[in-house]
């Protein structure tokens, strides 16, 4: 049944296919009822995707180059992880933002894309995003820390608690009285919710 209905659009032009392709990816989404966004993976074209201004994560050259390698020896395997507001059509990514360099640097990898990536798509808030964000990079190892401290002042002047932030972040409360001492942020953590760590 799947076969026939797509054989019916498949001269169609790719911008159709494409949308056919992220209606019958959502549909399915919903009809499997898991809800893991890698499920539901949707193609947007590369130029609404923007970097964020808050990713401690940096790779080096060669890493860079190994990246391009991969994604033009192997293909794209991993999604953009990307967040949005329900009324714009642009995204903020979360994870993936050197993939999405390498194929905005890349003419033949733009090319075998059609000027799209995959994407997942996430709703949420700016903090939630650098929270995300965090939770990717670290969860492979690859953080800088005086980063990591100017994401802990972001949160708190959105008002999280230091607790909050170590729940979110999957820190214990050293790491985020550590931060403190690293960036010197005196201010940012007043309320010394954490004072018990120094007895």
């Amino acid at each position: 049944m799947i076969t026939a209905f797509l054989q019916q659009y498949a001269n169609a032009p790719f911008e159709e296919k494409v949308r056919i392709f992220n209606e019958c990816s959502q549909q399915l989404y919903d009809f499997l009822g898991l809800e893991h966004p890698v499920l539901n993976v949707s193609l947007v074209p590369i130029e609404t995707i923007k970097g964020n201004d808050y990713n401690p994560n940096k790779v080096a050259p060669p890493e860079m180059k190994l990246l391009k390698l991969s994604i033009t020896k192997d293909g794209f395997t991993m999604p953009v992880v990307v967040a949005g507001e329900n009324t714009s059509e642009e995204f903020v990514i979360v994870d993936g933002f050197h993939r999405r360099t390498v194929v905005d640097r890349s003419q033949p990898i733009k090319d075998s894309l059609k000027g799209y990536l995959p994407v997942v798509k996430l709703q949420k808030s700016i903090e939630e995003r650098v929270t995300a964000t965090v939770r990717h990079n670290m969860a492979r190892g690859t953080h800088q820390v005086e980063l990591t401290a100017k994401l802990v002042t972001l949160l708190k002047k959105h008002n999280w608690s230091n607790e909050r932030i170590a729940k979110e972040l999957g820190m214990d409360a050293d790491e985020v009285l550590r931060l403190k001492q690293i960036s010197g942020l005196a201010e940012a953590f007043a309320d010394k919710e954490f004072s018990k760590a120094w007895e």
